[in-house]
């Protein structure tokens, strides 16, 4: 159900709303962190790649494939920040910051998806 200022604006009397919304702004966050900040440095190492800083990493991914752009990127991880730090103060940069992570979540499976299958071959299996 698409969220509304009006919505937003009733998160500190809708315990249940502002749990789905918490879990949102904390699932997002995790996950681009842990493909960002832990995926794609561990994915250049098993390349026999040097990681580097973030956004040289984000550079050599999107160089790579694995990523659409390293600007994008960046932006999703300022979008995650004023989701955090906006929680409060703003209710209608709350409703347009979680509008755009939520169209811009496939960008983040897409990422995973293209890791996992570069990887795909190169690592083998565990045994069963």
């Amino acid at each position: 159900m698409p969220l509304s200022e009006e919505r937003i604006r009733s998160l500190p009397d809708d315990d249940e709303l502002a749990e789905r919304v918490d879990a949102f702004v904390a699932r997002f966050g995790r996950l681009q962190d842990t493909v960002g900040d832990k995926l794609l440095p561990a994915f250049l190492r098993a390349m026999a790649e040097t990681p580097a800083t973030m956004l040289e990493n984000l550079d050599r991914a999107e160089k790579l494939g694995l990523i659409r752009s390293a600007d994008d990127w960046l932006t999703l991880r300022k979008l995650r920040n004023r989701m955090i730090h906006e929680y409060v103060a703003d209710p209608a940069e709350l409703t347009a910051a979680l509008a755009a992570a939520h169209q811009h979540i496939d960008m983040l499976g897409e990422a995973l998806s293209n890791i996992r299958a570069r990887l795909a071959g190169r690592i083998p299996d565990e045994p069963e």
